[in-house]
């Protein structure tokens, strides 16, 4: 949700592409959802060594073998237009490729949604407690529509690209809007309280910022980060 208000706050007029702080954010995380308990393929005893055949033709496990097969029934979808790229091989690659074409199009949060509603193929894909199969995926595609108001541009080329280049994600920024949404909640808690009281009451500091000290702040920072790993470690 935060890297989604990010982004919308990050857009002016001109196109965000691979440059931008807060996309690469967004695409880490939105690659760890994606991730998130996806299944090793099972192999049959009966079946010769060899790639399965939901597995990309590379043997590597991605996210992409699920995007492909759920979302091939989009109407004018750009699975196929991945799939020929030659410049990018492996399932990690079109899979971030398949990000930034589906974002460049406007059309991620019909990709998504269209992929879920596809429940068989995603139990098919992972694990129980997947993110995926629970509540907060239809919350995502929901978050994901209000990115068809930017404009992105992205080169399907270089490092990023590869496949070889791990994800990781900034916390920072989200704690700026987690402290800023606490301190207009309690702003507005305290304004109703302040409504009931006489009119001769008034506080001599209306306007205390909700965190007081440094180490209030960083036991909060220390939590959030904390719930993340404990999120992404089940994979």
């Amino acid at each position: 949700r935060f890297s989604v208000k990010t982004l919308l706050e990050k857009y002016t007029s001109d196109p965000i592409d691979d440059s931008s702080e807060e996309f690469v954010n967004f695409a880490a995380i939105l690659e760890q959802i994606l991730s998130h308990r996806f299944k090793a393929p099972e192999r049959s005893p009966w079946v010769p060594a060899g790639p399965v055949s939901w597995f990309s033709s590379d043997g590597q496990r991605g996210f992409w073998d699920y995007i492909r097969l759920a979302c091939s029934k989009v109407p004018n979808n750009c699975v196929s237009s991945i799939e020929n790229m030659e410049n990018i091989s492996t399932s990690r690659a079109k899979g971030r490729a398949w990000i930034r074409v589906a974002l460049m199009e406007k059309r991620m949060s019909e990709y998504i949604s269209t992929a879920l509603r596809d429940t068989r193929t995603t139990r098919r894909f992972y694990d129980d407690g997947a993110i995926m199969l629970r509540e907060e995926s239809t919350v995502l595609t929901g978050m994901l529509i209000g990115l068809s108001a930017i404009d992105f541009s992205f080169c399907l080329k270089g490092e990023v690209m590869d496949g070889k280049t791990p994800v990781v994600i900034d916390y920072t920024p989200y704690l700026k809007f987690t402290q800023s949404y606490d301190y207009l909640s309690e702003e507005e808690e305290r304004g109703s309280v302040e409504s009931s009281t006489s009119e001769d009451s008034s506080p001599e500091h209306p306007y205390l910022p909700l965190v007081t000290d440094e180490d209030s702040w960083y036991n909060k920072w220390r939590k959030m980060e904390q719930k993340f790993r404990i999120v992404y470690a089940q994979k």
